[in-house]
């Protein structure tokens, strides 16, 4: 992806459009598909995001899954779908972004998942 859209997403629904944050990890060179170097530089690009949305798995699925964030796979068209699916289990994400906040230990450690098909 080019860019990275960022929203807060409020418990009682309420979505506000933050940034639509460039991809610098696009400069990175791969060396290889699901390259570590690409996934450290997505992390830190989006190290105070709390809830990721994807619109497929790659191989840097697992990383992210790992790197305690709450990945989701999103199989719908657009945006706006995307947020209304996570709006649905709105209760069910905040509880493991709570969890996961709570968690001692460093990155890397095991993070929750929610795959809806496509």
């Amino acid at each position: 992806s080019h860019a990275f859209l960022i929203y807060d997403v409020h418990r009682d629904g309420r979505v506000e459009f933050v940034e639509r944050r460039p991809n610098s990890a696009l400069d990175v060179e791969e060396r290889e598909h699901g390259d570590p170097e690409k996934f450290r530089a997505v992390a830190n690009l989006l190290s105070d995001v709390d809830v990721f949305l994807a619109a497929r798995m790659g191989p840097n699925y697992l990383r992210i899954k790992g790197s305690g964030r709450y990945p989701m796979v999103i199989g719908f068209a657009s945006v706006d779908e995307a947020l209304r699916a996570l709006l649905d289990r709105i209760d069910e994400v905040f509880s493991e972004v709570e969890r996961l906040r709570q968690r001692p230990g460093p990155a890397g450690s095991e993070g929750g998942e929610t795959t809806y098909p496509s």
